[in-house]
């Protein structure tokens, strides 16, 4: 039933998208156990994931695994998604090159209804948001920062869904910043004990 409706809103988010755009547009939808009850949201897909159209397979997927494995719970027991379903890029001027963006408000908003009801379908007990755009779009300020909330959860409602919130810094953080993977491994115990307390596995 769950996946009758994540097909139906793959589908016109779909449709949506590529009106907006006037062009075909590559997305990478949330992947996992729809009965899933903690479910795992990042900012956006990036070339690797746009490739192989899943969640988290890139190099910060293989941290997302490591911190996994932390929790000790099976990737398969998850559901992954994003706020944003397509690669925000820009363009290298002298390479030609696309790397990835952090993506913009608009494009934010141009997704959030959809996750807005990606939740609503899953119902979740626990969601865990991985960086800062996944942060405010949930909590719906922009002033919320993962610097100061990192690692306390939060009573939250999302549209129709009503869930607990534990902020994590994203896993391409620590890619860039060594020094916040002592602080990540930390945020991990603390939601591992949170995660045992919510008697969810």
């Amino acid at each position: 039933m769950k996946q009758n409706q994540l097909d139906q809103l793959k589908h016109e988010m779909k449709h949506t998208i590529d009106d907006f755009y006037q062009q075909e547009t590559p997305l990478v939808f949330g992947g996992g156990s729809p009965d899933s009850r903690i479910v795992l949201i990042g900012e956006a897909p990036g070339k690797n994931e746009i490739l192989q159209g899943k969640p988290f397979v890139g190099q910060a997927g293989k941290n997302l695994d490591e911190f996994i494995r932390i929790l000790e719970i099976d990737r398969t027991d998850l559901y992954i998604t994003n706020v944003v379903k397509m690669r925000p890029f820009k363009i290298n001027e002298s390479t030609g090159r696309e790397s990835n963006r952090t993506p913009t408000k608009k494009e934010v908003d141009l997704f959030s209804s959809f996750l807005m009801r990606e939740l609503d379908i899953i119902k979740p007990m626990l969601v865990v948001t991985l960086g800062n755009i996944a942060l405010k779009c949930i909590t719906q300020d922009e002033k919320a920062s993962i610097g100061v909330m990192h690692g306390n959860p939060i009573e939250m409602q999302f549209g129709n869904a009503s869930f607990k919130l534990f902020p994590l810094y994203h896993p391409a953080s620590i890619i860039y910043k060594a020094e916040l993977k002592t602080t990540y491994i930390e945020d991990l115990q603390i939601l591992k004990d949170f995660i045992r307390s919510l008697k969810i596995k």
